[in-house]
């Protein structure tokens, strides 16, 4: 049985465990439940604190697990512990952050206090770019350890820089990570049933990205209308009872739905249908 760990709480727990549903595996109603068994999958999850799960992962304990970049790599389990799939969940930038206009380039750090709640990650960063500040690690509200005299700068998480401004603080530098959630395992290791988890995982993640489009159109129109719909592989053309006319199924980008219905309608095609894809392998 596969031994999944999946955030326990918050807005990454929420959109792992619906990515789950989605995917076909049974999840927990009560948030309350620790543990949650889905013998017709024959897979069992645990649900864990986001920073825990790659330290159960790297260590053996659980197979497989789902967690953000910048927690897996802080973790320090990257030799036994590898990212397996990026989820396009929790997207965020994890970069440096001070008063405002005192700092304007990473360089600028040396000798200095940085206060973050990632200081493996930090550390390794620093030690790359060759750069030698004391790093303080703090458990949270690093926002507030500049005013408190605790560091002269910040290495944080950031979503929409909201919390900084508030605190009187904007970012500098490059970006020192971009994380989303991710699916981590163990290290050149393939339990029975990652593949089909992988799989199913993969398929959500194309179905979010891609509707079905259905239209009708003349055949002496349908290789200009299959150039704007050619599908992942190839578009599906059907004969219709009206002879001069045919059916056309394709996949398309859900961002771009619209704008190809537009050109499809203005080349002469009607009957034109958007659906959205529940599931779907590749």
């Amino acid at each position: 049985m596969l031994r999944v760990a999946v955030p326990n709480k918050g807005a990454l727990s929420e959109a792992a465990t619906a990515m789950l549903n989605e995917s076909g595996y049974r999840q927990r109603r009560d948030n309350r439940e620790l543990v949650m068994v889905d013998p017709d999958n024959d897979i069992e999850f645990f649900y864990l604190r986001p920073r825990d799960i790659a330290v159960y992962v790297g260590r053996g304990i659980l197979d497989v697990g789902i967690t953000g970049r910048d927690l897996f790599i802080d973790a320090g389990v990257n030799g036994d512990a590898e990212e397996l799939l990026p989820l396009g969940l929790g997207a965020s930038t994890f970069r440096f952050a001070g008063p405002v206009g005192d700092f304007s380039g990473v360089e600028q750090l040396e000798g200095k206090r940085v206060a973050t709640s990632y200081d493996v990650l930090l550390k390794s960063y620093l030690e790359e770019q060759g750069i030698n500040a004391a790093v303080v690690r703090l458990d949270g509200a690093v926002e507030s350890s500049v005013r408190l005299g605790v560091a002269d700068a910040i290495a944080d998480v950031v979503e929409t820089g909201s919390t900084l401004r508030a605190a009187g603080m904007e970012t500098f530098g490059e970006a020192i990570l971009e994380s989303e959630a991710v699916l981590i395992g163990r290290t050149g290791e393939h339990p029975h049933g990652l593949e089909i988890l992988t799989r199913r995982l993969q398929g959500v993640l194309v179905a979010r990205r891609y509707a079905m489009l259905d239209y009708d159109i003349r055949k002496d129109l349908v290789a200009q209308a299959c150039a704007l719909t050619p599908g992942l592989e190839s578009p599906t053309v059907s004969p219709l009872h009206d002879g001069d006319w045919v059916a056309v199924r394709s996949m398309v980008k859900q961002a771009q739905a619209n704008k190809i219905m537009d050109e499809l309608y203005e080349l002469g095609a009607r009957a034109i249908l958007v659906t959205n894809i529940h599931a779907i392998r590749i």
